[in-house]
């Protein structure tokens, strides 16, 4: 009995120490996963600070509280779970789901190119439908549930994607690591969204008299730079997005691997180049697969309207 009882205490030992040895690797999978979802946090990042504009400043912080709240609780309540428990049953799914995030985010991306491009915006003399006149409350939810949805789509990706990285590893590491990457990303995101939408009053509060003139002059410089920032982060935030949806599909695709290894490789001497040109072939690739299934979107539309439509038209 005491032998029995000594090789069970020896077997849970060794397992605490499997477990401490796993969970030391956590900060390493939280950056590794980080670093794997990158573009979609820069997304995320470029496309929220849009919600809250032309809403009272002063309900700023609340709106990007409540979004980040929301955030937070699906990735650690509803998705994170809902990764493992597909892991656990289903792993074959995953890689698909993954790919259909990657098409839905290349879709999103052209779709913002496209619009940038687009002439639709020229001022004509066709009538246009009345608009619905709404309060600020009504406004506001509508920014607020929008951003949700937009986020959701992006969180999934994200908590997708941490799950494939440690697949390989013990269900209490692949818990851990999930969470912590829901926290982490979710207060990296909205603390920056947060600071960029506050930076106009951090700038105006700097530039007020009673402070030194550098001061003055940097609060100023702030104040005139924001517009053409939140500009660029939206080239960059869609920049991301074809090239994290491309890159998703590629990894799904086993004959894509040996040319991505290739572009890895281009340059040896100079490995932040070969990223680069990795990056842009994974853009353009994603762009061009967006027209894709714009074209199809809009044919199915076609296809599926109402005969009522069809005479109005």
């Amino acid at each position: 009995m005491a032998t029995g009882l000594l090789a069970l205490l020896d077997d849970v030992a060794a397992l605490v120490k499997v477990s401490a040895a796993s969970l030391d690797d956590v900060p390493t999978q939280v950056a590794k996963t980080t670093g794997k979802v990158s573009g979609i946090v820069i997304d995320d990042t470029a496309v929220t600070p849009k919600y809250v504009v032309g809403l009272d400043p002063k309900r700023e912080l609340s709106i990007i509280y409540q979004i980040a709240k929301r955030s937070l609780i699906n990735k650690a309540i509803f998705l994170g779970p809902a990764a493992l428990v597909l892991g656990y049953f289903l792993p074959v799914v995953i890689p698909y789901l993954l790919m259909i995030g990657g098409a839905f985010l290349c879709f999103e991306g052209y779709e913002k190119v496209h619009s940038m491009f687009s002439k639709t915006h020229e001022p004509t003399d066709e009538p246009t439908e009345e608009m619905d006149v709404i309060t600020p409350e009504e406004l506001e939810k509508q920014r607020v549930t929008g951003a949700i949805r937009t986020d959701f789509i992006l969180s999934a990706e994200i908590m997708a994607i941490a799950y494939a990285t440690v697949a390989d590893s013990t269900l209490v590491n692949q818990i851990v690591v999930l969470f912590a990457v829901a926290i982490f990303i979710t207060v990296a995101v909205y603390g920056f969204v947060a600071l960029i939408v506050k930076a106009d009053d951090i700038g105006v509060h700097m530039a007020q008299d009673k402070f030194h003139p550098t001061t003055q002059k940097i609060g100023r410089g702030i104040v005139k730079s924001m517009p053409k920032f939140l500009t660029i982060l939206g080239y960059v935030g869609t920049a991301a997005m074809l090239w994290v949806g491309a890159e998703i599909i590629a990894h799904g695709l086993p004959f894509m691997h040996h040319p991505m290894e290739t572009l890895d490789h281009l340059f040896p001497d100079i490995p932040v180049l070969g990223w680069l040109v990795k990056v842009l072939v994974l853009a353009l690739g994603g762009l061009l697969l967006g027209a894709v299934i714009a074209q199809i979107v809009t044919l199915g539309k076609k296809l599926f309207k109402r005969p009522a439509e069809k005479v109005a038209h």
